[in-house]
Order: structure tokens, then sequence, then C-alpha cells
């Protein structure tokens, strides 16, 4: 499939600075991207408020693929520490469920998954975007794959990546965090790394890409 995508890892949904940007950014859609969000649930142990997060998270959902994206220990620590990471994700899902929130896809923090963690996302029918084309170095809970398979849609390019990148493969799926936007230089990079993608693939959406892959 020769086509490219973007997602964006929503770490801070509650900071007026950085919603700011990435709901901007997500409006512009450059280069024709409808970038999906996969977002960070508010953390109402570190005062994150759950009224607004609801409100940015409809927002972004009416705009284009929504998704969940688990931080499993703190805003600021993604990957597990403690506890059953399958049933956190398990009590994320019915938390966004319960406020008529339906995600279809899903990313685990710091590239964290596990055979549980898998299990919990196909039994609710979610695509899962934890996995890259490229190694990381998160040890063995990081997959990585050839490319698209059903039920599965893997990253191949980080925002540096892009930008760096002279060959692209026939499938291209950029990732960046909310964050990178806070830099002005990494997001007129990431603008305009988008528009040029544009012009060396056709631009789609997680969902045309995983409706493809079902079929």
């Amino acid at each position: 499939m020769r086509v490219a995508i973007a997602s964006c890892h929503v770490e801070r949904p509650v900071d007026d600075a950085v919603w700011e940007r990435f709901e901007r950014l997500q409006q512009r859609a450059p280069g024709g991207f409808r970038i999906a969000a996969l977002l960070r649930p508010p953390d109402a142990e570190h005062g994150e408020d759950e009224t607004t997060w609801l409100t940015r998270a409809r927002a972004v959902a009416s705009r284009g693929p929504f998704g969940l994206h688990t931080h499993w220990t703190s805003p600021e620590h993604a990957r597990p520490s403690n506890g059953d990471p399958a049933a956190h994700v398990r009590r994320e899902l019915n938390w966004l469920h319960e406020r008529r929130l339906e995600p279809r896809f899903f990313c685990g923090g710091g590239w964290y998954t596990d055979e549980d963690v898998q299990r919990v996302v196909s039994e609710h029918g979610l695509v899962d975007c934890t996995a890259t084309t490229f190694p990381l170095p998160y040890g063995a809970s990081a997959r990585v794959v050839d490319g698209p398979r059903p039920g599965l849609i893997p990253a191949t390019h980080s925002l540096g990546m892009l930008v760096r990148a002279f060959r692209l493969p026939e499938f291209v799926h950029v990732y960046f965090h909310d964050t990178d936007l806070l830099d002005r230089k990494r997001a007129v990079a990431l603008e305009l790394g988008l528009r040029l993608l544009a012009r060396r693939r056709p631009a789609s959406d997680l969902e045309a890409v995983s409706a493809a892959f079902a079929r």
C-alpha cells in the first residue's frame, strides 16, 4: 500500500499551551493529513481536570481518528512500574465508554505492550499502534514488525526520521508528540515535513488504512 498517515501521542491534553498548538495543527491538516489523536486520559491524582479533558477529547474525536494512549505510571512516566498493565488498559477503556467516547486505536506509552495488553486491545476491537518498523531501546516489550497487518498499524518514522529520510517505504506512518509543538523548530519541521511527505505519498489516515487491512 503506497500511502502515508500521521498520528500524535497526546501527552499533555489539559495543558492549555500544548493543546492550543496541537488543535491548530490538526485543524490546518498540513499536506491534507487527518492527524490521529491518541490521548492519555486525565490523571486526577495529579490535578488534571476531567471536564476540560472530555471537552477536548470530544473535539478531536469529531475531527479525525481517535485513540487511547495509556500512561501506566503517571503523566510523566509512561511505562508500567507496578500493578497489572492489562487491567489498567481495561479500566481506561471502560472509563471512556462510560463517557460515550469510542476510541478506535491504541498505543501503549513508552511503546510498552505484552500479551495480556494485546488481548484486551483486541477484545475491545481496537487497532494496535504499539509497534514500529524500526528497533527501539525498550527491551522485549517493544514489537518490531515489517508493516501493517489486520489490527496492527506500526509507526515507521519519528519526526526526526522523517526530516532525515531520503528514501521512503511504500507505507509511511509518522508519529510525533504534542510536546514537540512547544519547540518552534520542531513544530516548523513537522509541518514542512508533512507537506513534503504529501508530495511523495498519498495522504491518508489511520481509519482508512486500518479499514483497508481489515478486508
